[in-house]
């Protein structure tokens, strides 16, 4: 289980407005390192205003610019900027269906935005001439959202492996992983897939590999890559992920954080199934052969 925003409130303010070409500048404080963000920002953007994302033009990570933001983290980037960068888009759609109602003389709800252009009762107007009409109007057409991050989202992962050992060398091979994921509404499922499979290699490293030795005199005696393992491609196993549906109302669209909450069951996961293999419950990590085979080995001493 995850729950998102840290105690005490995160803070998303973000501003989107229509540009002279017809396309739209989306300002996020959020920063992109990685986790996707970037891109389900303009996917939010262009859903809300009935638009591709390559017309979204993104700015972020810039006070500068506005768009403050907590930071990008606690699991945020699409729970609270996003929900932020969606409730600016609906602001501006609503300029843009209200001034283009104005401008042609047509009834609010015969109005319909989509693409580069509003149609309002049967009569095509360009975004780019609306934006020029708002500017001779002296009107800006741009929209706001902000959010708090209260209350906290919360989402789950469910983490599943079949597992074969050998109690001679104490080597485990995984034979299948499985990752269910409720994730609320899936904004990129390329996107969240990939974090999933990222969480679950990172864990393995963890619970199978990575171990920092200290000795007696408090350094660490393994402080080069060369005998600290990290888990490279051959090291992990193809991992199904499984998205819930399930919806979140407090996410844009319905969607919940994710963020870390990959990585939280792995262990344990692998762990139970070791134990299932070797009846053997081990409750030190790394599971690295030596250990896997000491027990076993004194488990068979005991049963002697």
């Amino acid at each position: 289980m995850i729950d998102t925003t840290p105690p005490g409130g995160h803070f998303s303010d973000v501003q989107i407005s229509l540009e002279p070409d017809g396309a739209y500048t989306l300002t996020v404080g959020t920063a992109e390192f990685g986790n996707g963000t970037a891109t389900v920002h303009q996917q939010i953007a262009a859903t809300v205003l009935s638009t591709s994302p390559a017309r979204i033009r993104l700015r972020q990570s810039d006070t500068a610019h506005g768009g403050h933001d907590t930071g990008a983290f606690g699991s945020t980037g699409t729970v609270v900027a996003g929900r932020a960068s969606g409730l600016a888009s609906h602001d501006l759609r609503e300029k843009l269906l209200d001034f283009a109602s104005a401008y042609c003389g047509a009834p609010r709800q015969r109005c319909a935005l989509s693409g580069e252009a509003v149609t309002c009762d049967g009569k095509r107007v360009t975004l780019s001439e609306l934006h020029k009409a708002a500017i001779a109007a002296g009107r800006a057409l741009s929209g706001a959202g902000k959010t708090s991050g209260t209350p906290r989202s919360v989402a789950f992962n469910v983490q599943g492996f079949r597992v074969a050992v050998n109690r001679v060398s104490g080597v485990i091979r995984i034979l299948k992983s499985v990752q269910a994921v409720d994730a609320g509404t899936v904004i990129n499922p390329m996107q969240c897939r990939a974090q999933v499979e990222g969480g679950v290699a990172q864990a393995l490293g963890a619970a199978m590999f990575e171990e920092v030795v200290i000795d007696e005199n408090g350094r660490v005696s393994n402080p080069a890559f060369r005998n600290y393992h990290l888990p490279a491609f051959a090291d992990v196993p193809r991992t199904e992920v499984l998205f819930a549906s399930t919806h979140d109302r407090l996410g844009p669209f319905g969607a919940k954080p994710m963020s870390e909450s990959p990585y939280n069951p792995v262990a344990a996961a692998l762990a139970n199934a070791l134990c299932d293999a070797t009846g053997v419950r081990f409750f030190e990590l790394p599971l690295k052969p030596d250990r896997i085979f000491a027990q076993i080995a004194a488990q068979a001493g005991r049963r002697r």
